[in-house]
């Protein structure tokens, strides 16, 4: 029998709770303070390791320097003796055997005996001369070094050696008295541009077998300029580069060369430029006395700015980018010989107004660069502001519209020229409102381009 059981719910109210602001995580937490308070308490402990790590250093240099002095001597051969006799000493006595300390023994006192050979330093005197400094590519500059002994005692024979560039040229002094002395010539051949170094002449003390050898510097590194091929131009006085030595402009200046006319003296004007005669008659017609003096025409001088274009994808080869160089030189070489202003913008390198002897220097360091067209420009307006004429020399990869832009940033009073270097090309060119662009296949058509004949 199921019995059914009827449930009531006793009668209670049900409360909603109030609903909570969610509660933020870190609530309370300042993370910009507690950067700071951190960065207070790191700062002073990061100081002290880096004091700490610096006075190590200085402590490891100062120790390890006189060792390494010492070390220095022995050659590889040396080392792989020393090696040798210490892991001969390790296995002798590791396994007993009496052999392997008798090896090491023997090794180290090779090595031993070998230092003994580089005891002693030499008192000499070396001169180091390179004869000429500068020279054009494709011939030759001699450097040459005596040595003269002034020890007070005779000197054995010793191996000298004259670092040239990557290569070295070595030689034997005989032996030699008191006051005696030793020179030898070294032809250097040259075939590219570019800066070679030469020295310092050194000399080395070596046993005979190679294992120690001692090595003394004795005079200082010089370098010699190989400059880039040039070719001889006519005066930039004629041809598409004329009308700049001595033009004279629409500006009325009272002291210069280029007579213009004739004015009433002003209080102030220079005495030196009263025209007397004009002044000797006006004075007789007028019955007063009055003055006119001279007023000219201001005349300025030259001032090229050569600009080398130094972009790798603007060139097609390596002897494009060489043609250039030699072009850039060959411009700048016939602005001095005219007597005018230069201004040399190479890469990085930038010279002002160089001396006749110093003004292809510049063109032996070129080499490839990334700057832009339009940056080589801004350099332009900075460093040569007052630039009457600017050549850029480039290569055949040059685009035409980056140009026009480089163009556009120069003073209205500058004009430019291109030069672009194409192996192989006829001579060609073309104006432009704003410049004209030469196009040269070989060193030898620079001249005829620049003239403008012939083209």
């Amino acid at each position: 029998m199921s019995h059914m059981i009827d449930f009531q719910p006793p009668d209670t109210e049900l409360v909603k709770p109030e609903p909570r602001a969610p509660r933020r995580a870190f609530e309370g937490f300042d993370l910009a303070s507690q950067r700071q308070s951190l960065a207070q308490k790191i700062t002073p402990i990061l100081t002290q390791i880096s004091q700490a790590l610096t006075q190590a250093k200085s402590l490891i240099l100062s120790v390890s320097a006189p060792v390494i002095t010492v070390l220095k001597p022995i050659t590889g051969l040396g080392w792989t003796m020393i090696i040798t006799a210490i892991l001969s000493w390790i296995i002798g006595a590791r396994f007993g055997w009496v052999e392997g300390a008798i090896l090491a023994v023997f090794l180290l006192a090779g090595v031993g005996i070998g230092a003994l050979f580089t005891i002693g330093r030499s008192r000499l005197e070396v001169n180091l001369n390179l004869t000429p400094s500068r020279v054009f590519a494709a011939n030759s500059a001699v450097a040459s070094f005596e040595m003269k002994n002034v020890a007070g005692r005779r000197m054995s024979a010793a191996r000298v050696r004259l670092p040239i560039g990557e290569t070295s040229v070595w030689s034997t002094t005989p032996a030699l008295g008191n006051e005696e002395s030793f020179d030898d010539i070294v032809t250097i051949a040259t075939a590219v541009r570019g800066v070679i170094t030469v020295g310092p002449v050194m000399t080395y003390r070596s046993d005979p077998w190679g294992m120690v050898r001692r090595e003394v510097a004795w005079t200082d590194t010089q370098e010699l300029f190989v400059h880039p091929k040039i070719v001889a131009l006519d005066e930039l006085g004629n041809g598409l580069l004329r009308d700049l030595e001595g033009q004279s402009t629409l500006e009325v200046s009272n002291s210069d060369l280029a007579f213009h006319s004739l004015r009433d003296y002003v209080p102030g004007d220079d005495r030196r430029h009263i025209h007397w005669k004009s002044t000797a008659r006006l004075s007789a017609m007028s019955g007063k006395d009055l003055f006119m003096v001279r007023q000219f025409l201001d005349t300025r001088k030259s001032h090229i700015a050569v600009i080398s274009d130094l972009e790798a994808s603007h060139y097609s080869s390596e002897e494009e980018f060489e043609l250039s160089m030699s072009c850039a030189a060959s411009v700048s070489v016939r602005t001095v010989m005219d007597d005018m202003d230069l201004t040399i913008l190479c890469g990085d390198n930038t010279v002002v107004r160089p001396k006749s002897n110093y003004a292809l220097d510049t063109y032996s360091r070129a080499e490839w660069g990334s700057r832009s067209l339009e940056s080589e420009f801004e350099r332009v307006v900075r460093e040569a502001g007052d630039a009457s004429f600017v050549v850029l020399v480039t290569g055949s990869k040059v685009g035409f519209e980056a140009l026009q832009r480089g163009c556009s940033t120069l003073p209205y009073t500058a004009r430019m020229l291109v030069i672009c270097t194409s192996l192989g090309e006829k001579i060609s060119m073309r104006s432009t409102s704003g410049f004209i662009a030469l196009t040269v296949g070989s060193l030898e058509d620079l001249p005829r381009a620049i003239s403008g004949g012939s083209l």
